[in-house]
């Protein structure tokens, strides 16, 4: 994120914070991702195109279209209608925002909330992996040099033994999502970098499946 936006301090104590260049400190949120094609929907969406796991599905679904990464007051953006999108943006319309103000904010507040519980373990991880890649820093500094920002995509196993809980157990359940997103991206050559992706990171995450 370029330093000067308006949730960059947020997103640099969340994230972290990666000195480039002349000593230039660079916002770097650091958060999991459901990496798509953009033409590939939802995996979870019914035939009717709604929710079909809305009774346990995940916080960050729950959140949206706000996002607990960006100041309250910079939530503006994540309104604006995307296509394919069944918003109901008419007048009669309930306000879910107003004066930079979430009003609805149980799931927001949740979501905040967990960020900052996961932030020093995120924090010690991004510290550690950009001490170890200098081609890692360069990358974030091509990123930080854009108006928008930009977005890197890693894989997530190396954090893995940092979070705790049943590692194994995880990439049971994560295995065969990997192995399905790759052979769904394997044959479209505009989904190669996808395929390429999905296929690292289940080479990665194997070793964590006993045998």
């Amino acid at each position: 994120m370029p330093p000067g936006s308006r949730s960059a301090g947020l997103v640099a104590r969340l994230g972290a914070s990666v000195t480039i260049g002349r000593k230039k400190a660079l916002p770097v949120e650091i958060t999991a991702v459901a990496w798509l094609p953009e033409t590939t929907p939802c995996p979870e969406l019914t035939p009717d195109g709604l929710c079909g796991i809305h009774s346990a599905k995940p916080q960050r679904c729950r959140t949206m279209p706000f996002y607990a990464g960006r100041e309250e007051a910079d939530q503006a953006p994540f309104l604006l209608p995307r296509p394919g999108w069944q918003c109901d943006i008419s007048r009669t319309a309930p306000a879910v925002y107003d004066g930079g103000v979430v009003l609805d904010r149980a799931d927001f507040d949740t979501e905040r909330q967990r960020l900052e519980q996961q932030a020093d373990t995120i924090r010690a991880y991004a510290t550690r992996l950009v001490s170890q890649s200098a081609p890692l820093v360069r990358d974030l500094e091509v990123l930080g040099k854009r108006p928008g920002g930009g977005r890197l995509a890693l894989a997530f196993t190396g954090i893995l033994p940092r979070l705790g809980g049943d590692t194994a157990a995880f990439a049971r359940q994560q295995v065969p999502v990997l192995r399905a997103m790759a052979a769904l991206t394997a044959e479209t050559p505009e989904h190669r970098r996808f395929h390429t992706y999905y296929a690292s990171t289940l080479r990665a995450l194997e070793p964590f499946v006993p045998a």
